[in-house]
């Protein structure tokens, strides 16, 4: 029997919306459920268990609003969650993770540097990519407190941002590095400011094109028989609803409401 489903989609804040973008253009037709784990950002401070926990409370709130797939919009998060994520649900969890083999692919320099949150950076996961795909590149890392912050206050053009951002390029740069891995879902929307610091010849690469891919591959050989639900988009936060909704108005690119999560969620 065909059934209708939704894909459900979680970051701790607004910048996962960078996934959903791709997410949107790449499977038009589906209803989308977003959910801003905003009362609690970011999430790169944060330990493994409280992430774990973060995580699978937002996937039973996603499941239980129709999700029969779900996308970990966030690198920390997939590198505290996704593997325990798997093991206690059955639908499709699709994660995120640098894009440490696109980036060696495109150097010509031979130095790749890593914008990214100290719980990607510290992460086995993020270990285990540069086992498999730095070869002879060296991979220069950053971590960028601050950042994610910056996007949640829609603050992407600011002094402070820039001056942050020329902070976390300069060491990069020092070292040679020709393509910058956008290690964290906030980062896309700060690339036209990334550019204009660290100079237009800097390649940026973040995943959220390949992840949508991933998600629609996954979707169609796991769930033959499900069929698109209604093209909608709902938007939910543990923070307040209202400065979320203006938040994701911005990123979003169009005016949405954003409700606040139910209590047992928060």
């Amino acid at each position: 029997m065909n059934r209708s489903g939704a894909i459900g989609v979680f970051d701790s804040g607004v910048g996962g919306l960078s996934v959903l973008h791709h997410i949107r253009q790449i499977l038009p037709h589906e209803r989308l459920i977003y959910v801003a784990d905003s009362g609690h950002v970011p999430y790169g401070d944060k330990s493994q268990s409280y992430i774990e926990q973060r995580s699978q409370t937002l996937t039973r709130f996603l499941i239980a609003q129709g999700a029969d797939a779900v996308v970990i919009a966030c690198n920390t998060a997939t590198a505290a969650a996704v593997a325990s994520l798997r093991s206690q649900f059955s639908i499709p969890i699709v994660g995120m993770e640098p894009a440490v083999k696109p980036a060696v692919a495109a150097t010509k320099s031979g130095v790749v540097g890593v914008l990214a949150t100290i719980g990607t950076l510290e992460s086995a996961r993020f270990a285990a990519l540069l086992e498999k795909y730095a070869g002879e590149v060296e991979i220069v890392t950053q971590g960028c407190p601050g950042l994610v912050e910056q996007v949640e206050q829609g603050e992407l053009n600011s002094a402070r941002t820039r001056e942050l951002i020329a902070r976390y390029t300069a060491p990069l740069l020092a070292r040679g590095a020709d393509t910058l891995i956008l290690g964290c879902t906030h980062y896309p929307f700060l690339a036209p400011l990334i550019r204009e610091v660290a100079g237009n010849h800097i390649t940026l690469v973040d995943t959220g094109e390949a992840v949508a891919r991933q998600l629609q591959r996954r979707i169609q050989t796991e769930l033959p028989a499900r069929i698109s639900g209604a093209a909608t988009v709902q938007f939910f936060t543990s923070g307040d609803a209202v400065h979320a909704a203006h938040i994701i108005s911005v990123l979003w690119g169009e005016d949405v409401a954003a409700q606040r999560l139910p209590h047992e969620f928060l």
